[in-house]
């Protein structure tokens, strides 16, 4: 742990009795006392926060700033409008993704990409080597006046989530939060802290905010938040249940569901791949790629007796034949329900479809849902 990087609300999470654990080289907080089922459950019915201060932040801006992020990323930056953020990935240029990751468009020459914080580093150098290469533009002067600057240790950052979240964080700003619309955002005051980035984003499927603010205002807006959340029953939420509330929502967890060998027509992200809308890395394959099919889709599973999925159990048929494998699963704290996602070949990725996970030799039948 000596060597792990830190977030602004380490020492709290340790005074609150968390058990702490690598992840993405910093020291989190996987649960708390309460366990990762109540935590899953707190969030679904009431309002809890996460810190996720560990993600990374890269701004990008100048008059070529569009041109450059239409190049690099697979969604349509150019549809939405300032003050509005969009999900997409980065192609590697071999037909897998660099990453999955949130834009927000302050304007058509300032961009905010919000990454994930195991990627940090490669994703700087990526997006770095795609400046100077020089493939989005031919004009050395628009390269140059390009500005890239990783801001990932000057910010903090916690989500609310939850039903609640937003009535509880309204009594902190005077912005007003039912007027910022999914995917929508804005920097007001907050907590007393000024230039928050408050937005209606979130990985859980339950509702809430993401807040960005400057790392050294956290201590601030955590004690801020936990006042005002008294009777909200706010709780403090780790990583365990992040996973398991993203997993429910069907949520793509970077490293597990997608990866550098995975496209994403595989992964069911063509919905953020505009193939007709614009130039961009790994275009030509993609298409190609749709033209003939796909030989793999990622899947959602139920399954159909007890049992709990793990990452890189085979996927099987009725006849034992691996055909894919798990890369997520969990039991469902209330309904004790397995789930999973995973990638199985094309024919049997069909809704309805009975699937065998290998679970210690025994083939347990789950239903592609």
């Amino acid at each position: 742990m000596e060597n792990l990087k830190t977030t602004p609300f380490t020492d709290i999470h340790i005074a609150l009795g968390a058990k702490m654990a690598e992840f993405a080289g910093f020291n989190m907080p996987i649960q708390y006392p309460t366990g990762i089922n109540r935590e899953h459950m707190i969030v679904r019915e009431g309002v809890g926060v996460f810190d996720v201060s560990h993600m990374g932040e890269f701004w990008v801006k100048g008059d070529k700033a569009l041109d450059f992020l239409q190049y690099i990323t697979t969604n349509d930056l150019s549809v939405i409008p300032a003050g509005k953020a969009q999900y997409t990935c980065m192609p590697n240029g071999k037909g897998g993704i660099v990453d999955d990751l949130i834009i927000y468009k302050y304007s058509t020459t300032k961009y905010l990409m919000v990454v994930n914080a195991g990627n940090i580093d490669k994703d700087w150098e990526w997006v770095n080597v795609q400046r100077d290469k020089g493939q989005w533009t031919k004009d050395e002067e628009q390269r140059a006046a390009l500005s890239l600057e990783n801001a990932s240790s000057r910010y903090g950052q916690l989500a609310v989530q939850g039903p609640k979240a937003t009535e509880l964080l309204q009594l902190l700003t005077d912005a007003d939060l039912k007027s910022i619309d999914y995917y929508a955002f804005r920097e007001w005051s907050f907590a007393g802290v000024p230039g928050v980035i408050l937005s209606n984003t979130g990985y859980t499927g339950a509702g809430g905010f993401e807040l960005y603010f400057p790392a050294e205002r956290g201590i601030e807006i955590w004690n801020a938040l936990f006042e005002v959340g008294k009777p909200f029953g706010l709780a403090p939420i780790g990583l365990g249940a992040r996973d398991s509330l993203r997993l429910e929502k069907w949520y793509c967890l970077y490293g597990h569901d997608i990866d550098d060998t995975t496209s994403p027509l595989e992964a069911g992200l063509g919905w953020i791949t505009k193939l007709d809308a614009k130039d961009f890395i790994d275009r030509d394959f993609l298409k190609q790629q749709k033209a003939e099919g796909v030989q793999r889709k990622l899947v959602h599973f139920e399954c159909l007796e007890r049992a709990i999925p793990r990452n890189g159990y085979e996927i099987c048929d009725a006849e034992g034949n691996v055909i894919g494998n798990v890369t997520s699963g969990i039991m469902l704290p209330d309904t004790k329900v397995g789930i999973g996602m995973g990638y199985v070949r094309t024919p049997f990725a069909k809704k309805e479809t009975v699937i065998y996970i290998k679970i210690r030799e025994k083939l347990q039948p789950a239903k592609i849902v």
